[in-house]
């Protein structure tokens, strides 16, 4: 945020923010926030609040108005950017904070035919999905994005997506962009895969994890990822690889086994088309 024309931390103790985040355009934050005044600031991107314990008032001022909130867990504050606003907080509280560049918005409401998005502040807002999205975001962050940059990224779509079609001024109708899996079928399906590295796993198996047939399976999968189920497969094997490679000196061989490579033949192959090097040179280079 800005305060006196310069760049400062929105609250003055931040619990976790992880390291660096796989989402673009994105920063979440978790914050203990104490009885505690903010002085006058201003929001530079878009923000959320999403409070997640406590129960005690928030009193606010912004644009010349005053107000006071009763507040507790899966309470909202929405802030546009460009808001400023002051805050007295008259009780300790945990909250997620999600700050989202400008730009993230602009592209999914011009994907759907939409000018720039607007918003108006919002100081009590309540919204279970919304709330379901933000905790999943602060789930997986806590959790270091057990699946990958690409699910991360889908969070952001459609945390984007849905405060696009709610809280816009003028709101966009995002649902003609992309067809797919539902979030929560899709996030079991990537978990299964994750969970199943280290072995031979057939498109059939994964289908019938989420009660799909195999064909339609594939298709929604695509569409909500841009990338087929074994792209991912593969994508999340050579990730394990790079991992064990750098904090183990196991033979490659042994890692090639691991992460569910029929040979190690077949191991260096992908892994060097997929890298650029074989595992054993980019191993050195760690």
């Amino acid at each position: 945020m800005l305060r006196n024309n310069q760049v400062v931390p929105l609250l003055p103790s931040v619990l976790r923010q992880g390291g660096e985040q796989p989402w673009r355009g994105v920063i979440l934050e978790s914050h203990t926030v104490s009885a505690i005044e903010i002085p006058e600031h201003e929001h530079r991107e878009l923000c959320l609040h999403l409070q997640t314990s406590g129960d005690e008032a928030m009193e606010w001022w912004s644009g010349g108005r005053h107000g006071v909130e009763r507040t507790a867990p899966g309470s909202m504050i929405l802030l546009p950017a460009g808001t400023r606003d002051r805050l007295r907080w008259q009780g300790a509280s945990k909250r997620l904070i999600l700050s989202i560049h400008p730009g993230v918005l602009n592209r999914i409401a011009a994907e759907a035919g939409a000018s720039s998005p607007e918003f108006d502040a919002r100081w009590a807002l309540q919204d279970a999905a919304l709330q379901q999205i933000v905790l999943e975001m602060g789930r997986q962050t806590s959790e270091d994005w057990p699946l990958g940059r690409l699910y991360a990224e889908l969070t952001v779509a459609g945390f984007a997506s849905l405060l696009l079609r709610r809280y816009a001024a003028n709101p966009v109708d995002t649902g003609g962009i992309r067809g797919g899996l539902p979030m929560p079928q899709l996030r079991h399906a990537m978990e299964y895969i994750t969970a199943s590295l280290g072995r031979d796993l057939s498109l059939d198996e994964i289908a019938r994890e989420v009660n799909l047939s195999p064909f339609h399976f594939a298709r929604q999968f695509r569409n909500s990822t841009g990338q087929t189920a074994y792209q991912y497969l593969l994508d999340h094997r050579i990730d394990r690889a790079k991992r064990l490679l750098k904090s183990r000196n196991w033979p490659v061989q042994e890692i090639a086994h691991m992460t569910g490579f029929h040979s190690p033949v077949n191991f260096v192959r992908t892994f060097r088309q997929r890298v650029g090097q074989t595992p054993g040179a980019w191993r050195k280079g760690q």
